[in-house]
This record gives structure tokens, C-alpha cells and sequence, in this order.
């Protein structure tokens, strides 16, 4: 696990130091850099859409932010399952006009039970991500890009997949309107491939849509779609449907280069007659630099 780790980690120090030279011309300045990291982010920024990210799915565009999100479910027995800081959530970095790198946050869990609550970390998550085309609400007001995935068991025992999963997903996203009011369709699909223990991870195909709609640049309602299909493993063969109904209010200026996006939701997944969990609740925040 600590081979895989540092492999891991080697490599994804590797692509962004190539990804940042690119940007860094030799020979400049610590002051050069900066700028020209910043001009680099703000040209790609202007390039593609100003949507803000769904509570849910992941984002189709690059974005350059820090991401804490706080996620609830009810299960059934009067279990409830919370994860502090989880998903493909962390530190998101535009190294270069094209390209997004995400170092993960393992959400720490707590499974309260009627009789106990388990604690824990989940697994460390990477991703990076590569626009293929974009235009901002003046030129067509889409984008479509992909991404890679990749899960590290690094977490608690109770919380852990005990294999790499790797992801692939295509993103696609189209938008009517303008900059200060319109509407949004984001839409992702993805299947995971886990290096080992695939007779209880199977391989998930994950389908997520958020339909978003934005009133000036501060009220973001959105109605988000998750379809789960369970090839092998514990849940082969069948499907859930999660619906997330939510709000975001977006891009507070803090000053300067500083913004705060936050993000509330209401979960529902017993859509499709199966499901992990009955209903639930995600929080999000958002420091965008």
C-alpha cells in the first residue's frame, strides 16, 4: 500500500512540474512565475463557461479552489452514515491551460448504529482532468472534457476498498444564457475498474446529470440526477437512482482573487426500488483562488 502511495504520488508530482514549466518560462522570476500561473488560470477560466460546480457531479470544466463538502444518510434501522470532508473533493490546481489536477481529502467517517458508531478515514483519491474544448457564453457556451481517476487504499480498515480503483470519465456540458442568467445542463459518465477484491466493488457504470438554472451571480438552483448500474461484485446486476434538489449561492468576492461558493442539498435514492441508503443531505464550500 505504501509502494502504491508513493508511485502514486511520484508521478503526480512529475506531471505537474512538467505541467507548470510549461506555463513558467526559464529564467523568470519568483514574481514571473506567480503572474504567469495566475494569468494562466484566468485565460483558461475566460475560455469555458462561468457555471458553478454542482453539489453532486463532478465539474466539467477546470477550476482552481478548495473543496470541503459534508455528506449525511439515513439508512434503514436507524443507521446513519456521515462523511466529513469526502468524495472527489480537495485541492483543485490549473497548471496548465488545458489540464486540472485534484489532490484528494479523505473524508473521515462515523457509522452511528443503535448500539455503536465506527470511525474512520476513506480512501485517498486523485484526478486529473483535460478540457477538450470549451467556449464561454458569448461563443456557444459549452464544454467537454475527460478525466482519470484513481482511488489508494490508504483508509481505515471498516472504510477502506482494499484495492486501486481506477476511473475514467467523459464530461460533457451545455449552457443557454447569459453570464447573469440562464440555464445549465452538466452531465458525466464513468465506469470503475478496481485492481483487486472486484467480487464485492464489481464495476460500477455511474451516469450524473445536474440541471442548473443561475439568477444574477449569486442564486444557482439545481435538480442533479445520479444512475448507478452494479456490474459484479455485491450489488451485480442491479441499479439505483439518487436525486439531489439543491442551491448554490456562488462566488461571494472575499477580495482580490478570493471567492466563496457555498451549497446545500436534499438527497433522496429510493428512485428506482433499490437503493444504499433512504434519504440525506450535502453540504458544500468552496474557496476559489
Amino acid at each position: 500500500m505504501q509502494k502504491s502511495l508513493v508511485t502514486a504520488l511520484a508521478t503526480w508530482t512529475t506531471l505537474t512540474g512538467t505541467a507548470y514549466a510549461d506555463v513558467i518560462p526559464p529564467g523568470a522570476s519568483e514574481s514571473d512565475a506567480n503572474g504567469g500561473w495566475f494569468a494562466t488560470v484566468d485565460k483558461t477560466l475566460e475560455e469555458q463557461p462561468h457555471w458553478v460546480c454542482p453539489l453532486v457531479t463532478v465539474f466539467p470544466q477546470l477550476v482552481e479552489e478548495y473543496r470541503y463538502d459534508e455528506i449525511v444518510q439515513n439508512k434503514v434501522g436507524g443507521v446513519t452514515l456521515s462523511n466529513d470532508g469526502g468524495g472527489v473533493r480537495g485541492l483543485e490546481l490549473i497548471p496548465s491551460e488545458h489540464v486540472e489536477i485534484l489532490i484528494g481529502q479523505p473524508g473521515y467517517m462515523n457509522l452511528q448504529t443503535p448500539q455503536t458508531t465506527i470511525s474512520g478515514w476513506t480512501d485517498e483519491t486523485l484526478l486529473m482532468k483535460y478540457r477538450f474544448l470549451a467556449a464561454n457564453e458569448e461563443n456557444g457556451n459549452y464544454v467537454v472534457s475527460g478525466f482519470m481517476g484513481v482511488s489508494l487504499p490508504t483508509g481505515s480498515t471498516p472504510f477502506t476498498q482494499n484495492a486501486t480503483v481506477t476511473t475514467p470519465t467523459l464530461a460533457v456540458g451545455k449552457g443557454w444564457g447569459s453570464r447573469g442568467q440562464g440555464v445549465a445542463v452538466m452531465s458525466t459518465l464513468s465506469e470503475s475498474f478496481p485492481s483487486g477484491n472486484q467480487n464485492y466493488l464489481g464495476e460500477p457504470v455511474v451516469w450524473n446529470t445536474a440541471f442548473q438554472g443561475h439568477f444574477s451571480n449569486y442564486f444557482w438552483p439545481e435538480i442533479e440526477t445520479s444512475l448507478t448500474h452494479w456490474k459484479g461484485g455485491q450489488f451485480s446486476g442491479k441499479d439505483q437512482l439518487i436525486v439531489t434538489y439543491g442551491i448554490n449561492f456562488g462566488r461571494i468576492n472575499l477580495g482580490g482573487r478570493t471567492k466563496l461558493t457555498l451549497g446545500i442539498g436534499y438527497q433522496t435514492a429510493n428512485m428506482s426500488g433499490f437503493s444504499t441508503f433512504g434519504s440525506g443531505w450535502v453540504a458544500t464550500s468552496r474557496l476559489l483562488f
